[in-house]
């Protein structure tokens, strides 16, 4: 069966929207807590393809929690942990990809929001007001560019 790249991203958003579930369901958050973006970062070289930079939002009212571990599409990817208020925001990376992707997909009460910067594609998962997670997009878009 050939599956489409509407079908492959609509895997993905379930993949996503679960393993943030997982780790709420689990208290398994992090593999490394800390606010500080010089421990998250390196924590993950050599564990993953990939090492996104862990930016400090706490300014903003997103303390970044830690980062972790998650298999995505078979493979790991890592996961910032940030915080809005009460909700946690996970913030999966993986690399950018081409294409017409949608930006937002709303299910079972949350919101995953996908976009790419640079390399990265980055992929936010929340069930934070849509206010509340149009600001969060917007400092880590600004923190990660800078």
């Amino acid at each position: 069966m050939l599956i489409t790249g509407e079908q492959q991203e609509d895997a993905v958003a379930n993949e996503l929207i679960d393993s943030h579930l997982r780790s709420l369901l689990a208290d398994h958050l992090t593999d490394v807590a800390s606010s500080d973006k010089h421990t998250v970062k390196p924590w993950f070289a050599g564990r993953t393809e990939l090492s996104p930079p862990g930016v400090d939002l706490a300014p903003e009212g997103f303390p970044l929690v830690g980062g972790r571990l998650d298999l995505i599409e078979g493979k790991p990817v890592p996961a910032l942990v940030y915080r809005a208020g009460k909700h946690v925001i996970n913030v999966f990376v993986l690399p950018a990809r081409a294409g017409e992707y949608v930006e937002t997909v709303t299910r079972r009460g949350y919101t995953l929001r996908h976009w790419n910067q640079g390399d990265f594609g980055y992929w936010a998962v929340s069930d934070a007001s849509s206010d509340e997670f149009a600001k969060f997009e917007h400092a880590f878009r600004a923190a990660a560019s800078g």
